[in-house]
C-alpha cells in the first residue's frame, strides 16, 4: 500500500514528524514496499508494510534526530 500523497501517513508518522521528514518517509516506504515485494528479499518474517516502515524511519532518522517531543534536522 504505498503512499501517493504525505496526508495519507499513519497518523503517528503526521502528528510528529515536520513536512520535510514526512517526505522522507514517503519516498522511503514507497521505495521499499517495491524493493521487498518477495518474501525471499525480506531478512525475517516480517510482513513487506513492517519492512516498509522500518526503513521509511531508518531514513527519516539520517536527516533527523528527536529533541525532546520533537524531530529536528541534525
Amino acid at each position: 500500500m504505498p503512499y501517493t500523497k504525505v496526508s495519507e501517513l499513519p497518523d503517528s508518522v503526521k502528528a510528529h514528524l515536520p513536512t520535510h521528514a514526512q517526505e522522507i518517509y514517503k519516498s522511503a516506504f514507497n521505495n521499499a514496499w517495491e524493493e521487498y515485494k518477495s518474501s525471499q528479499d525480506r531478512r525475517d518474517d516480517s510482513s513487506r508494510e513492517e519492512v516498509a516502515h522500518k526503513v521509511a524511519w531508518a531514513a527519516v532518522k539520517k536527516k533527523y534526530k528527536k529533541q525532546g517531543d520533537k524531530w529536528v534536522v541534525k
